[in-house]
């Protein structure tokens, strides 16, 4: 969707209040005279954000950013009470969908139009798919700042061939290698499930092959009944024969995404596979880069479910994450706010550094530069799942209200863990919609 070009006058508010965050994992550079910063995520894309506001504070030393850096799961919890307490930095990182509404809705966030003098521009860089996770009832309030973040089925081809094995095409083949790999001794999944968002991945693929997207848009829609969908009951159904049957690692879950502790059984041959978003390339070639240079790292799609009404083709997963402005900006942070929007983002030595980093840019136009790379078949394998797919569905726990994706992410890890039954799961989350 195009970026509206309406300019309005921008208007002071006040000052800042930057909360002292003991979860803070490190910062990036001083603030400039405008008092101007920025929050964002350790691991996956951090060193090509780090860049950017370097590069950034370089050019334009009276505009540059304070930037700091959390863990995903800290990150999520000190976002949500900083916005409410009206301490929220500069530049808020988000994932769009859900949480966007609600700070639109409460007014925490501003449209882009009142940001920048040629706003429609700006959005030209991106993939229209990806640009539309920031946009609420027609307004774009969130622009991309990382790379494109489909969920893959990551694999060990090591231990696939140590059991002759081939990654599963569809999901009885999937269950099929269960008791192989476990009688080698090896996990057939890692699993950082103590985080419980990793959970998440396998019920909203199985619900997209199983019954299409159709099922979540009518969650989403507050459709009475709508978690207790033929294709939810099923979906939850096989995640726990799939439990039952072994499908992840012992004491998956005491294992934090956080750490990277679930990421490194599959390179130190613990488990055979691993479902997590395509930010694990980058801290996979960060932590054992011998084990992505030896070809060890196979990737895939989500396996097929016979006689499924999804596509195959669609994904799940984070079309990027994306910065957004806090109404609460006085008028230079927001001054510095717009023209690093407008020339410092995903700029070309942005596109460069996640390339080289292994995330694909959501931008157009890139197929010569993914080939240029040291990781071309997997760089272009993300890029072309990414814009090909007909469907790319937002994580639920952002797409979603946070109440709802509260008490989803819990009864998911009841579900997991037993303590609920497919139907009581189903119930559970029919009891939150009209929330």
């Amino acid at each position: 969707m195009a970026l509206g070009t309406r300019r309005r006058t921008l208007c002071a508010a006040g000052a800042v209040t930057v909360l002292a965050l003991s979860t803070a994992c490190g910062t990036s550079g001083p603030g400039g005279g405008s008092g101007a910063d920025a929050w964002a995520l350790t691991g996956g894309d951090e060193q090509t954000i780090r860049g950017s506001f370097d590069n950034w504070a370089e050019r334009s030393p009276d505009q540059a950013f304070a930037v700091e850096f959390f863990a995903n799961d800290a990150y999520k919890q000190k976002i949500r009470t900083s916005i409410g307490a009206g301490g929220a930095p500069t530049l808020i990182f988000g994932w769009g969908g859900g949480s966007l509404r609600e700070w639109v809705d409460a007014d925490k966030v501003l449209p882009m139009s009142e940001i920048l003098d040629d706003d429609a521009a700006v959005g030209e860089r991106f993939l229209p798919s990806v640009l539309d996770t920031g946009v609420v009832d027609g307004e774009t309030y969130a622009l991309p700042n990382n790379g494109m973040q489909p969920v893959v089925l990551y694999f060990n081809r090591a231990l696939f061939d140590r059991i002759d094995a081939q990654p599963p095409e569809t999901w009885d083949e999937l269950m099929a290698l269960l008791p192989r790999f476990n009688d080698a001794g090896i996990a057939p999944f890692a699993m950082g499930g103590q985080s419980k968002w990793p959970q998440l991945m396998w019920l909203q693929y199985l619900v997209d092959r199983i019954g299409g997207p159709e099922v979540f848009d009518a969650v989403v829609a507050g459709e009475p009944g709508a978690w207790s969908d033929p294709a939810m009951v099923r979906a939850a159904e096989m995640i726990r024969e799939l439990v039952d049957a072994g499908g992840f690692i012992n004491g998956y879950n005491s294992i934090a995404a956080d750490t990277g502790a679930d990421s490194a059984l599959l390179y130190t041959d613990k488990a055979a596979m691993y479902l997590m978003g395509s930010w694990a390339y980058p801290s996979i070639k960060d932590a054992a880069p011998d084990f992505i240079e030896s070809g060890e790292l196979g990737w895939t799609t989500f396996p097929t479910v016979e006689g499924g009404a999804g596509d195959p083709a669609n994904i799940v997963g984070n079309p990027a994450n994306y910065w957004a402005v806090s109404a609460d900006a006085t008028t230079e942070q927001r001054e510095a706010a717009a023209a690093y929007l407008a020339d410092g983002l995903m700029t070309d030595d942005d596109v460069t550094s996640l390339l080289e980093n292994g995330s694909v840019p959501p931008v157009s136009g890139i197929e010569d530069k993914l080939s240029a790379t040291d990781a071309p078949d997997y760089l272009s394998f993300v890029y072309e799942l990414a814009s090909e797919a007909p469907h790319f569905q937002l994580s639920w726990d952002q797409a979603l209200p946070s109440n709802q994706a509260d008490e989803l992410l819990t009864n998911l890890e009841q579900l997991f863990t037993g303590q609920l039954s497919a139907e009581q799961f189903c119930a559970a989350m029919d009891a939150t919609l009209g929330q």
